[in-house]
């Protein structure tokens, strides 16, 4: 992989966000839909894989870690507009997460 400058990083808006709803895709067996609270009246949809491995209301109230500021893309005829951070372990993602109780929407640095 290559170098990436810290000027480029500074521009990834990182952030603390809450799964707050979820459904399936119709016809699609590895996404699902979902909607995450960013803090402040901050609601956006999302892309989330792994529907393979989690049923979509296991992810409800999950905090995860999101890029926030990624520029939106329509994915199944649903636009993702922030993506959700994860491990891959053997396609299987695993999502990052803070480990204490930690307002929506702050910053990672």
């Amino acid at each position: 992989m290559p170098n990436v400058s810290y000027d480029d990083f500074t521009k990834l808006d990182i952030r603390v966000a809450k799964i707050i709803e979820t459904e399936p895709i119709e016809g699609k067996s590895r996404i699902i839909k979902g909607r995450i609270d960013l803090g402040n009246d901050d609601h956006r949809d999302v892309i989330i894989g792994g529907a393979q491995y989690y049923l979509p209301e296991d992810l409800v109230g999950k905090t995860v870690i999101v890029i926030a500021n990624l520029e939106p893309k329509k994915i199944a005829g649903v636009e993702s507009n922030a993506m959700l951070l994860a491990a891959d372990v053997k396609d299987k993602p695993f999502w990052l997460t803070v480990n204490e109780s930690v307002p929506l929407g702050s910053a990672i640095k």
